[in-house]
């Protein structure tokens, strides 16, 4: 008898804050798509210092394959930092959206 997958963790959020040449190139529409894909719930804006910052929601794992996009990101872009912060609560978002 099979038990099936093991228990669920619980969701969780953080604030990723990228870095390097993440502005003009496509990159929040890249994380909107990636985020779609993966189940990832949250927001992605620009700020003003040239950095992308990305709030996002979702189970550990899926969150890690969404952090690892991210470095990856959209043709033209070059990633060279990643800032991550663990949120302390989940926020109740529904999609993924670009905050302009």
């Amino acid at each position: 008898m099979s038990e099936g997958p093991g228990p669920r963790r619980p969701p969780s959020a953080v604030r990723l804050r990228l870095k390097g040449r993440v502005q003009g190139v496509g990159f929040r529409w890249f994380a909107r798509q990636a985020a779609r894909e993966l189940g990832v719930a949250g927001r992605v804006r620009n700020l003003p210092d040239g950095s992308v910052e990305a709030l996002a929601a979702g189970d550990p794992a899926t969150l890690a394959s969404f952090r690892e996009r991210l470095r990856q990101g959209p043709p033209g872009a070059r990633v060279q930092e990643i800032e991550e912060q663990e949120l302390a609560t989940v926020p109740d978002w529904d999609g993924f959206e670009i905050d302009r």
